[in-house]
């Protein structure tokens, strides 16, 4: 077995992603492992940081740590999905935390998918690629 996900129709290539966690290790084994995607990433070290980023360049998929001081996961999701602006960003939140009401926050402030630590590098290329594609898809078939 590979650690390659297989590959699809849908380009990726334009795509942005926005990466925040205040661990430099974490952040920076996360984005070796997304470093195989034809995608552009950027880095923020706390929520604060990933709001200014977000403020100037939106991107299409935010990968949030949920403990982070200053602003939360939690507070930088629900920020980004409470913006017209902004909403349709993809939010993967990445958390050691396993309870359910983790759980049940996470999506209550609106995120779309929820992986735990430690990351599993073909868990985390495979769901970020699906969730890229299936964002580029649907932005396509919207009406104006």
């Amino acid at each position: 077995m590979t650690d390659t996900p297989p590959q699809s129709e849908v380009d990726i290539s334009s795509s942005s992603i926005l990466l925040v966690d205040d661990n430099v290790q974490n952040l920076e084994l996360m984005q070796a492992f997304l470093e195989e995607l034809p995608c552009t990433i950027q880095t923020a070290s706390d929520g604060i940081e990933a709001i200014e980023k977000i403020e100037r360049n939106i991107p299409n998929l935010l990968i949030l740590d949920v403990m982070m001081p200053r602003m939360s996961g939690f507070e930088v999701c629900q920020k980004v999905k409470s913006q017209p602006s902004t909403r349709d960003i993809v939010v993967i939140m990445v958390t050691a935390l396993n309870e359910v009401s983790d759980y049940e926050r996470a999506v209550d402030c609106g995120t779309d998918e929820f992986i735990t630590k430690p990351v599993n590098k073909l868990e985390l290329l495979t769901r970020v690629r699906t969730l890229l594609e299936l964002s580029l898809v649907k932005q396509g078939f919207k009406c104006d």
